[in-house]
C-alpha cells in the first residue's frame, strides 16, 4: 500500500518510520510547512504550561523544563519529555481531553497557564479553560503554512493519503482534491475528516481515536 503523508516535516518522517514498519509505502507530501515565530518565553507565576502539538514542545527553551506540562497527546507528551519536561500528563489525543485533564488536576486559584502552539487553532481551549474559571495566557510559536501548489508526489501511484489535522485537510480540498475519487482518506479525527467529506472519495476512514496508532491501524485493517 502506498500512503502519502500530508503533515509537516519532520513529523512526516516519524509517520513514515512507522508506516514502513507496518509494511506500507509511505511518500511524503507535505501539505503544510512549520515556520517558528518569536514568542514570549517567561513563565514567571505559570502553574503549568499547555502544550496542543509536538512542534509547540519543540519550541520552547531548554533552559524552562521545571514547569509542569499537560498535553494535549501521547504525542505530544513525549515530544515534551524528549526535549527534557519532567513533570509530563497526557490527555486523551483531543483539545476537549486537555481541557478535561486540566480541570481535574489543576487548580484556577494557583496561578495562569500558559498555553503554546501555532497560529492556528483546533477547538477552543482558553474558552473552555476561562469558563472553569482559568485564566489562560497563548504564546504562538509557529505558524503552519498551507503550500500553494499540490505536490508532485501525487502525480504518482498513490491508495491512501493520511491527514493528521482540518488545516492539512482544508489545503488538499483549496488545491482541488485532485483524484479523491481513486484514493482512500484516512484521518485522525472526525474534525480533519469534516473538510474532505465535500469531495467524492473511494473510502474515508476516521480513526476510533484521535492518536497516530490507532489512524494507521484503522487504514492497514481498512
Amino acid at each position: 500500500m502506498r500512503v502519502v503523508i500530508t503533515r509537516a516535516l519532520p513529523e512526516a518522517e516519524r509517520t513514515a518510520e512507522r508506516l514502513r514498519a507496518l509494511g506500507a509505502e509511505p511518500v511524503l507530501a507535505p501539505l503544510l510547512t512549520i515556520v517558528p515565530r518569536a514568542f514570549d518565553t517567561e513563565v514567571d507565576g505559570a502553574q503549568a504550561l499547555l502544550f496542543t502539538s509536538t512542534n509547540g514542545a519543540r519550541a520552547f527553551p531548554r533552559s524552562v523544563r521545571d514547569v509542569p506540562v499537560l498535553t494535549v497527546g501521547d504525542a505530544t507528551a513525549e515530544a515534551a519529555r524528549d526535549v527534557g519536561f519532567t513533570n509530563v500528563r497526557s490527555g486523551d489525543g483531543n483539545v476537549s481531553d486537555l481541557a478535561t485533564l486540566v480541570k481535574h488536576t489543576l487548580n484556577p486559584a494557583k496561578g495562569k497557564l500558559v498555553h503554546i502552539g501555532g497560529a492556528h487553532l483546533a477547538g477552543d481551549l482558553a474558552g473552555e479553560l476561562k469558563a472553569a474559571g482559568f485564566v489562560v495566557e497563548r504564546r504562538i510559536a509557529y505558524e503552519a503554512v498551507a503550500a500553494s501548489a499540490l505536490p508532485a508526489a501525487f502525480n504518482g501511484p498513490l491508495d491512501a493519503v493520511l491527514f493528521h489535522s482540518a488545516r492539512a485537510a482544508e489545503t488538499f480540498m483549496a488545491l482541488g482534491a485532485p483524484r479523491a475519487a481513486e484514493l482512500v482518506a484516512a484521518c485522525i479525527s472526525e474534525a480533519a475528516a469534516a473538510p474532505l467529506r465535500k469531495a467524492a472519495w473511494k473510502r474515508i476512514i476516521v480513526a476510533p481515536a484521535p492518536r497516530e496508532d490507532a489512524l494507521l491501524a484503522a487504514l492497514l485493517q481498512a
